[in-house]
Order: structure tokens, then sequence, then C-alpha cells
């Protein structure tokens, strides 16, 4: 892969060459991409999703917008950091095309900022609701009338293949879906694969799938016009990552890591004496115990420590991503920036503790309980409508149902495949409270 190629401008529907050398400065192309994602629906959305502790009342405790935004930030440095260090290492970049040190910046900030667009209510526990619907729940019964992979598609239902969805799907009025630029839309893609088959390989690349059988199209002209390497067999649509999803990627890392972890301490869930033990061989070189000490209150030291350990790991996923440009490039790195990292120990032994302590609390298990429910009776409901209004079989019950449904929901598509993933993609757009509404309304608890 080259970095001309990877850092291409074009849109969905362009029919000439974007060069950036002429572009306007003051509104450049990557930065709008930033925009367009800000201002979605979509992303207003995460305001009210779970991040870590779903449904809680609790003003400092992350939702997946805060946890985006955060993200994006942390991306933005690595990117500019990244982008200058590349630009000195290859001259004609910048001497020859144009390409700035905030170039890279944009492009990981706007692809950080999407990163959990695709995700349905209550955090990961969705994903795993919605699959568990059509494995082993009343969506086992649609197995014989679609293909494997499309089968696969709904029963590993996949945030990352979401947010592609979302990002480029056309519409009536929207073709293109945000029409966000090729690069960004790359470095979106932490795993640039179909759902079959599940992990071939142990490639970081190869862990989960990144879009769906509707979107394969909208995947392949995007990771041509990047030039992303092809892999897999020749059945199965499989490439290599584009560099800048591995910033990504560490953004978030570093982000979920290290601030999942304070989210747990200013909740009471772990002990302020964890702070400085699992985190004093981040800040260890950088740390001004004077100033530590001054301040009075658990949450002003534990975001002192925050601040420090992200500026650390910052600088190791700096040094490790350009250490590595080489084999990244050619499509030969296989894990995640940070499993590499000196610091992997301390990372792990972070993640530990927030799975004991925040992720299997009682307050987060009783929640996700309440997310499972909420989200198999919508699918149990929905997708009866669906598949009834396929067959030509609907019921009174169902029109009522057809009524509540918004009308940029196209569910008039030809196969049953596309009008289960639209049902899918429709819930996985309601936030926490309004995907609980919808549950109440549905068992007559709303009147």
């Amino acid at each position: 892969m080259n970095w001309e190629q990877l850092l291409s401008l074009k849109r969905f529907g362009d029919t000439n060459k974007r060069i950036r050398k002429e572009q306007d400065e003051t509104r450049l192309g990557f930065e709008v991409d930033y925009d367009r994602v800000i201002f979605s629906s979509e992303f207003r959305s995460l305001q009210d999703k779970t991040q870590v502790i779903p449904l809680s009342q609790t003003d400092f405790v992350h939702t997946r917008l805060t946890h985006s935004l955060e993200v994006s930030v942390v991306g933005r440095s690595l990117g500019r950091i990244v982008g200058k260090k590349i630009l000195d290492k290859h001259p004609h970049l910048q001497n020859i095309h144009g390409y700035r040190a905030n170039d890279f910046g944009a492009i990981v900030a706007a692809a950080a900022l999407a990163h959990d667009i695709g995700n349905p209510p209550f955090g990961h526990s969705g994903e795993k609701a919605i699959g568990a619907f059509f494995k082993a729940g009343q969506g086992l019964d649609f197995k014989d009338k679609l293909t494997q992979k499309e089968y696969q598609d709904l029963c590993d239902f996949e945030g990352n293949a979401n947010g592609f969805k979302i990002l480029t799907e056309s519409r009536q009025g929207r073709e293109g879906g945000l029409r966000l630029s090729y690069a960004t839309l790359g470095a979106f893609m932490k795993y640039p694969k179909e759902s079959l088959p599940k992990k071939p390989t142990n490639h970081i690349a190869d862990k989960k799938y990144g879009f769906f059988q509707n979107e394969k199209n909208a995947f392949q002209e995007v990771a041509s016009e990047l030039g992303m390497l092809k892999r897999g067999s020749e059945n199965d649509l499989s490439f290599s990552r584009h560099p800048l999803a591995y910033l990504v990627e560490a953004a978030d890392d570093i982000c979920y890591t290290i601030i999942d972890f304070e989210d747990g301490i200013n909740l009471g869930l772990i002990q302020e004496e964890y702070a400085l033990e699992y985190l004093i061989n981040l800040v260890r070189d950088s740390i001004n115990t004077e100033k530590y000490h001054s301040l009075l209150n658990t949450q002003d030291r534990v975001s002192y420590l925050r601040a420090l350990a992200i500026n650390t790991l910052i600088n190791e996923v700096v040094n490790l991503f350009m250490t590595n440009e080489e084999a990244i490039l050619d499509g030969t790195f296989s894990k995640a920036l940070l499993d590499h990292s000196k610091y992997e120990a301390q990372i792990t032994d972070i993640i530990k503790v927030s799975i004991e302590k925040v992720y299997q609390s009682s307050e987060v298990v009783d929640k996700e309980i309440v997310g499972y429910e909420v989200i198999n009776k919508l699918l149990e409901v929905f997708t009866n409508t669906i598949h009834n209004k396929f067959n030509g079989s609907l019921s009174n019950y169902d029109k009522l149902i057809l009524q509540g449904f918004p009308e940029t929901l196209e569910i008039d598509h030809e196969d049953l495949y596309s009008n289960l993933l639209s049902i899918c993609n429709y819930i996985s757009k309601l936030s926490d409270s309004n995907a609980i509404l919808t549950y109440r309304k549905l068992k007559g608890n709303h009147l």
C-alpha cells in the first residue's frame, strides 16, 4: 500500500479526482468528514447509549457519545504526530502532493468519532442480544431462508459492520450515506472482511467482520480506491487494514482502558488506591507527586493520573506505529499496536480489574439482562411483521406496527435478508431510553 492512494479524498459519486493541493485550507475535505459525522442523527443518539454502565443516572459516567468524542481527541493527536513523522520520512507527500500532518489527524479524528456509530442500545450486550435472537431465538426460523453469509451477518450482528452501513448506505435524498472521504472510511474499517469465514487467521483484521453482504459492493469500491491489499481466498472477501485504522483502534483502546477504569473509581466500584497502584508504571516518569497530593478529592486525583496515562500511551503508540510502518503497509503487521507495547502487562492488569469490578458488577449485569429482554421483544414483533409483509399475510396488528415505523425505514426490498437487516439497523439506531419506551408500547404499558 502507498500513502498517496491511502489518503484519497474521493467521495461516493465523484466523477473527477480530488487533488490535495487544490483543497480549500479553511474547510479541508477530511475536516468536512468530522462535521458530517457530528451533525448526523445517528451520532446524536449516542448521547443516550451505554458505554459501560447501562442507563446510568450519574453525570460523570461516560455514554457512547462522550466516549466517542474522547476517542476522536486522542485519535487526532495520534494522527497529527504520526502524520508529521510520515511526512518527514516521505517528503514527496508534502512537497509534491501537498499533504499536511493535520490531514492525518483529521482522518483519524473523523473515523474515531464514528467508530461506535453502529452500536445498538445497551452496549455490547445489545450486539449479543441481536445475535442470540437469530442463533437460538425466534430468528432461528429464518436460517433456511437466507444464504450462509447472510444468516451469519445476523447471528454475529456487528456494530462495526452496521457503522459502515450507516456511513455509506444510500436512500432517497441521501445518496452515498454521509459521503465521507474514502480515506476516512478506510480508517474506520477495523475488520475489512465479511462475516464468513469466522476468524480464519489470528491476524487482528480477522477478529470480527466489517461489512454486511448488502454493503459488499460499497466496501470493494472503497478498498479498491485506497489500494488496500487483498487477503483470503477468491470466494471470501477480505483485505488488509488501512494503516490509519490501527491508530483509530489504539485511540479506542487507550480510552476504554483508562477511562472505564476511571469511571469505576468515581462510581466507587474500584477503590481509589488501585488508581495509583495500577497506573503508577504508566505515569512514573511524568507524575508530579507534590501536585498529586495537593488535589483534594478522588475525582481530581484520578483525572490527573488519567491525563498522564493517556499521554504516555499516545507517545507509545506513535513509536510503535513508526517502528512498524513498513509491516503495516505491506499487511504483515498482525496485532493491535498496544499488544506490542512495553506497557502490555500494566494495560492487561487494568482491564482485568475493570472486568471484575465494573463490567461484571451487579449494576451492569442487572441492566444488561433488561437490555436482552427489550431487544428480544422488539425483534420478535418487528421481524414477524416484516416476514408477514414479505409473504403478503399482514394481520391488523402488523399493519399498526408498520404505521409506527419512520418513513426512512426501507422495508420493501425484494429479498427477506435486506428487510431483516433493515429492522436490525433500525433497532440499532434507537437510544437506550427509546428502546425501552418502544418495548413498553409493545407490552401495552404506555397507556
